[in-house]
């Protein structure tokens, strides 16, 4: 029993930390996306519509919050080793947010982005033998970044 309310505190934690940073990001945006300099960027054809922003985040966080409560379970590499990689994920998440949306520096987002994407991938492949199954739940966060690497760097390319 102690185990299973761990695991619940656990993943409230993850959840609420995964809620602020899209809450942090969002501040850190500036109303970025409903921004003239933003209206006015050649941005990707395969752009998803602003709405699908919010619902797939929610989604991703929602998965994201179960996977590194899975991972802190079933992980016997140093828990401090984990949670740093959980923090640095969550700064470059935040993080880019401040350098695309509020400080117009699509550079060096896309350098922010990149990191992210790698590292999202790194924690899906690298711990992929431990999680087994539980991997899919980072699949999704995975495929965003993909995405959302592509429509920064498209932005960089474009403009």
């Amino acid at each position: 029993m102690a185990i299973a309310k761990k695991s619940v505190r656990n993943f409230l934690v993850f959840l609420s930390c995964n809620f602020l940073a899209l809450y942090v990001g969002v501040q850190l945006m500036n109303d970025g996306p409903r921004t003239a300099w933003y209206a006015a960027l050649n941005k990707a054809p395969w752009s998803p519509p602003n709405w699908m922003f919010g619902v797939a985040w929610s989604s991703i966080m929602l998965l994201f919050a179960f996977y590194m409560t899975r991972l802190v379970k079933n992980t016997s590499e140093a828990m401090r080793s984990v949670l740093g990689i959980y923090a640095l994920q969550w700064l470059l998440n935040v993080g880019w947010n401040w350098f695309f949306f509020n400080q117009h520096q699509t550079k060096l987002g896309l350098v922010v982005i990149v990191s992210l994407c790698l590292l999202i991938l790194m924690m899906m492949f690298g711990y992929r033998k431990k999680m087994a199954w539980n991997s899919l739940m980072i699949l999704p966060y995975a495929i965003w970044m993909v995405l959302a690497t592509s429509l920064n760097a498209y932005i960089v390319f474009n403009n």
